[in-house]
């Protein structure tokens, strides 16, 4: 199986990672040790000691650390597109598709064998964690306009287009799916970490129940809106 290649804006980096073997292992091993101490204890210097490289080398690839977050979360809402059209493509149903795309929300912690140089699940933890931090920034309105953003909001717009094909009269189809992704990532971290903000059980049945609340979230709305059922 040939390794899945994700083309991401070229701002976000200084020299495309995916071209060379060392940009690759950056990647692969940023994620393994963003994973372990988070972004705050990250430093390039302590990546380069667990590659035996050199901080130079890495800052060919990234100008800072922040820069580096951004194309990881990048990069991983990028997989969530391909993951959504994989598994959607062919499903005439839109109120079917929506339930399967709000399954694979609350299912991106598994591993994609397409990908083995990366560890998709230490990816999700690092999104669950850290994605907030890639655009509460005091640049997010420059980073906006050079288009750091654009996968997040690329996936943010295919999903609204199904949930305006289930009912074109409903006025806020962007609002409703980023607040469903971001709900998916913060469900998960409050399971995780702040108990007390959620009703999502531990491991084993957090999955399904963060996927029944995001349909009850979604649905209710469009339900609300249309008068009939979905």
């Amino acid at each position: 199986m040939n390794p899945l290649r994700i083309e991401l804006n070229e701002r976000l980096y200084l020299r495309d990672p995916q071209d060379t073997e060392l940009g690759r292992r950056l990647v692969a091993e940023s994620v393994k040790l963003l994973d372990e101490i988070g972004l705050e204890q990250f430093t390039f210097k302590k990546l380069a000691q667990r590659m035996e490289s050199t901080e130079a080398s890495l800052y060919r690839y990234f100008e800072n650390k922040h820069r580096l977050l951004v194309y990881l979360v990048s990069w991983y809402w990028a997989w969530l597109r391909y993951q959504i059209r994989f598994h959607t493509h062919n499903v005439p149903d839109a109120a079917q598709r929506l339930r399967l795309i709000l399954g694979i929300l609350t299912r991106a912690h598994h591993d994609d064998p397409s990908t083995p140089s990366l560890d998709e699940a230490a990816l999700h933890r690092i999104v669950v964690n850290e994605a907030s931090k890639a655009y509460l920034t005091h640049d997010v309105d420059q980073d906006n306009q050079a288009g750091l953003f654009r996968e997040y909001k690329r996936l943010v717009a295919e999903v609204a287009e199904v949930v305006a094909e289930l009912n074109p009269a409903y006025p806020y189809p962007r609002a409703l799916v980023s607040t469903l992704v971001e709900a998916a990532r913060k469900q998960h971290f409050f399971a995780r970490h702040l108990p007390g903000l959620t009703d999502t059980p531990g491991a084993g049945e957090q999955e399904q129940n963060v996927c029944h609340f995001l349909e009850s979230l979604a649905f209710g709305a469009l339900r609300e809106q249309r008068g009939v059922a979905l």
